[in-house]
């Protein structure tokens, strides 16, 4: 009886513990009798601000140290810093004095992120330069979502200092919007003059429409995320990418056509999750992704892609390059840096870089086409059907030929999967590779079918689940987890956007 009682609370205490090769994410079973066990606490502090926000404070950092072990800490030092670098940031009178602090500010986030994600990479460079050996390798571990928190917390410090938002009086407060779990580890990244204002607010209010909207977007997100993103990466799309030349060109391209779905529905899948989990605990986030494949120009592509990174990119690195104020040739040259940064936000690669290139290229070309052909236009919306269509087309292909450089090991990859493409397409085959993955092209077809339907569809569903007794959104709930369980595969896949 004992060892019995011994053997579970080991097993107990493993289970709690921060385990590298298993990181907690919202489609495993451990965060949904951990999210279980949190909510019926949290319902007790509807009326209790002060302590609402220290619980979910201790839940969000251990969440975190799930998620990343004793890096939790970095997350810790991020607040304590930039909440007193943002006062005095507020209190210097002189323009310069706060450009100055935004700068230390900037210097601290970005230092951390260049320790952790960026080191090896510099590395590398010196020692293709200088010779192999030249610097030597660190083992470094990258805390999940570093990039994520590291942003959010400098838009803070230069919001005030831009005069759009004046500093908290409480740390626990910007510790509470730092760290709020949803959005830790993979975003969205939340402004703070949006998230802010609801940090306080007493009596908590989740209405009916914000509990059903929550549980639909969950359930969504799980749907994509672990039955249609999991399944066809591991039952087609890694197969194909790891090892190209086993695979007629028709299958590359169909490889890459699975990961353009693959990635969508991992990363929107879980945004989805966590703007309906925060949904849930009485908190809103803005959208962050608008049906990005139905895009007829590559603008419109990242008006409707990871939209709080876009727009962060926009507002904090383009705009304060020039933006679109220093002349045409300057709007091109700052479009460029900053999709160059965002590949290299994205990873320390020269693949990553080049996909930054080839979207700051096309952003620039499109621009360019807007000012030079009269009645060209900017978004599909705005459109004629015969030349929205092929948009459509081209745009799509445009992006997945940019996914093909963001998936891909290292440019040996790309090189042959491109060959294989264009020099062994091998129709002869396509009916056997149909048949044979028969699954995996009814799940992609389902997939694109559900992305591409008119937004009245998604609307509709929508009202629909949030008008549902919530009896019957529970049991709608428990079907959506039952399938889950029947098509996963035995092993928790982490988001893709964990590494970044």
């Amino acid at each position: 009886m004992i060892q019995t009682v011994e053997n579970i609370g080991e097993k107990l205490i493993s289970m709690l513990t921060y385990d590298a090769s298993q990181p907690l994410i919202f489609s495993s079973g451990l965060f949904l009798f951990l999210f279980a066990g949190f909510l019926f606490f949290y319902g007790f502090t509807r009326r209790a601000p002060i302590a609402r926000i220290v619980y979910v404070i201790l839940f969000s950092l251990y969440f975190y140290y799930k998620s990343s072990g004793i890096y939790f800490l970095l997350l810790v030092f991020a607040s304590v810093s930039d909440y007193w670098i943002a006062h005095a940031i507020y209190k210097v009178r002189t323009q310069r004095a706060k450009y100055w602090l935004v700068g230390l500010s900037i210097l601290v986030n970005l230092g951390m992120l260049g320790y952790f994600k960026y080191t090896n990479f510099l590395i590398e460079i010196a020692n293709n330069l200088f010779g192999q050996g030249f610097l030597n390798f660190q083992n470094i571990f990258l805390p999940v979502g570093i990039s994520f928190f590291v942003f959010q917390s400098m838009s803070y410090t230069i919001d005030i200092c831009r005069g759009q938002l004046k500093p908290l009086n409480n740390w626990a407060d910007y510790l509470f919007y730092l760290s709020f779990f949803p959005q830790l580890v993979a975003g969205p990244i939340v402004r703070a003059k949006d998230f802010i204002p609801q940090i306080r607010q007493n009596p908590l209010r989740v209405t009916r429409e914000m509990f059903g909207m929550g549980v639909f977007l969950i359930l969504i997100g799980l749907f994509k995320k672990a039955v249609i993103s999991d399944y066809i990466s591991l039952n087609f799309v890694d197969r194909i990418f790891d090892e190209p030349l086993l695979y007629s060109g028709f299958e590359c391209l169909m490889g890459i056509y699975g990961y353009a779905l693959q990635i969508y529905c991992d990363f929107s899948g879980y945004s989805d999750m966590a703007i309906g989990i925060a949904l849930l605990l009485g908190f809103r986030f803005p959208k962050n992704f608008d049906a990005p494949y139905k895009s007829a120009t590559i603008t419109e592509f990242w008006r409707r892609w990871h939209i709080s990174l876009s727009t962060w990119l926009r507002d904090y690195l383009y705009i304060s390059l020039g933006g679109n104020r220093k002349g045409r040739i300057r709007t091109y040259f700052n479009l460029l840096v900053t999709m160059l940064l965002g590949g290299l936000w994205h990873g320390a690669a020269v693949r990553f870089i080049l996909w930054g290139a080839l979207h700051g290229i096309a952003l620039a070309l499109h621009k360019l086409w807007l000012s030079v052909v009269p009645g060209s236009k900017a978004t599909g919306a705005e459109m004629r059907w015969f030349w929205r269509i092929p948009g459509i087309f081209f745009t799509f292909n445009l992006v997945c030929f940019g996914w093909l450089m963001f998936r891909a090991e290292s440019m040996k990859t790309v090189q042959l999967m491109l060959h294989q493409i264009f020099t062994n397409f091998n129709p002869s085959v396509i009916p056997q590779v149909l048949e044979g993955y028969a699954g995996i092209f009814l799940l992609v077809g389902i997939g694109y079918l559900l992305h591409m339907l008119p937004d009245r569809c998604d609307r509709w569903a929508q009202r629909f689940v949030t008008s549902l007794p919530t009896i019957v959104q529970v049991l709608l709930a428990a079907c959506v987890i039952w399938l889950v369980m029947q098509v996963k595969s035995s092993d928790i896949q982490p988001f893709i956007y964990f590494q970044f």
